[in-house]
């Protein structure tokens, strides 16, 4: 895309205003697919509580992909984005058994993360097929909060609980059809990534049924330019040569499922937002935006960067901006970051602003979301309209009268 078309869509659409790439998301797609093409039985799952809105959902889906999921709702809209349930991954963390055995009750891969849940749930339903997270105790990922692997994680079962695993596993009879892990987020090295796979290979010896074998995700993209980011060729190259080894050694040919999220739609979006005041202090110039961390809320959260571009004055020489929201808290997306000189008016472009920047936005201020358009064969079209009043209203029960005027 280029910043005139993003212009064009912040002038069309209003600001703030969320932007993707359906070109690049279908590339990223390609990428993996051709890295592990040496692998008879690919499978991707896209992992949807990077970016669930249905349009990207239905795009994915016609590509072939399939889905993961962390919540009943998040099935229910893969449901409605017209996926089959047995293209549906469902990786939980934390719920009740009723809300497993609801999500089961629809046909979709269930995989299960603690030991309680699986005895319980083996003991009720032996014959479903389930599949196991395992927590391989690998420290992997750009930040505390996105590392899920380590040996102090909620998620997954430890490595080391294993003989207790597999003694459910016996005394229910259970029927495991899949091993799975995800060690975190923003993995640079493929080392600890094989690392963590030679882990899963092990675990994996302990089950004679399974059908496929899930690595999770965590591939890093790059955040500015020339960021260094995971070599998928590498990996794709020493993975599939490993774990085709393996499916020899194991005597059946094995699925390799990835779960891609931010891989796949991060770089692919745009995040626009118009510049209500430039404010000079004593030691600082703030372009003050019209959002704020209710829509993006990454560089707080994670201390993510996003590239910012002035893409209403590309050409202007470059100044010293923090770039701050509206929001009644302290909510800096960027500090003393270079960029060409900013006007009020001005509209400001976030890059790399599709995964867990929309799906994380909320009405804090009451504040309404806004709206998001998909790029697509040179146009734009609208996924999300802007949230309105009675959007905010909605649900929202008042007081009767007799109680408000005793």
């Amino acid at each position: 895309m280029q910043s005139k078309d993003l212009v064009q869509l912040a002038e069309q659409f209003g600001s703030p205003l969320y932007v993707y790439d359906a070109e690049k998301i279908q590339s990223q797609y390609n990428r993996l697919t051709k890295a592990f093409s040496k692998v008879n039985k690919l499978r991707i799952n896209y992992a949807m509580k990077a970016l669930s809105n249905v349009a990207i959902l239905q795009l994915l889906r016609e590509m072939g992909s399939g889905l993961d999921t962390v919540s009943i709702q998040e099935v229910l809209l893969g449901l409605h984005a017209g996926y089959e349930p047995d293209k549906i991954f469902y990786t939980p963390n934390g719920v009740s058994l009723e809300e497993i055995e609801e999500v089961n009750a629809m046909g979709v891969q269930i995989n299960i993360d603690n030991l309680s849940i699986l005895e319980q749930f083996g003991t009720k339903h032996p014959n479903v097929p389930v599949c196991i997270r395992i927590n391989p105790h690998v420290m992997a990922g750009g930040n505390a909060n996105i590392s899920v692997g380590h040996i102090d994680s909620k998620f997954g079962i430890s490595v080391h609980q294993l003989p207790h695993l597999v003694r459910i596993v016996e005394n229910t009879k259970m029927n495991i059809v899949g091993i799975h892990m995800h060690t975190g987020s923003d993995i640079l090295d493929i080392e600890v990534f094989l690392y963590a796979a030679e882990i899963l290979f092990d675990a994996a010896k302990n089950f004679k049924n399974l059908e496929f074998l899930d690595f999770g995700s965590g591939f890093k993209v790059p955040y500015k330019k020339d960021d260094i980011e995971t070599n998928i060729e590498e990996l794709g190259k020493k993975l599939s040569k490993r774990f085709n080894a393996f499916c020899t050694e194991y005597g059946k040919e094995l699925t390799l499922i990835f779960e891609p999220g931010k891989f796949l739609v991060s770089e692919a979006g745009f995040f626009l937002a118009k510049v209500n005041v430039v404010k000079q202090t004593t030691s600082t110039v703030f372009a003050g935006i019209d959002s704020g961390f209710n829509h993006l809320i990454r560089p707080m959260f994670y201390g993510s960067q996003h590239h910012i571009e002035n893409i209403s004055h590309p050409k202007g020489k470059e100044r010293f901006y923090s770039v701050v929201g509206y929001i009644c808290e302290t909510d800096t997306f960027a500090n003393n970051r270079k960029i060409a000189e900013i006007k009020e008016g001005d509209i400001l472009s976030f890059r790399n602003a599709g995964a867990y920047c929309f799906s994380m936005a909320s009405n804090y201020n009451s504040r309404y979301k806004p709206a998001e358009v998909l790029w697509m064969n040179g146009e734009g079209h609208l996924i999300r309209a802007h949230e309105t009043f009675e959007d905010i209203l909605k649900n929202q029960i008042p007081l009767p009268v007799a109680v408000t005027t005793s």
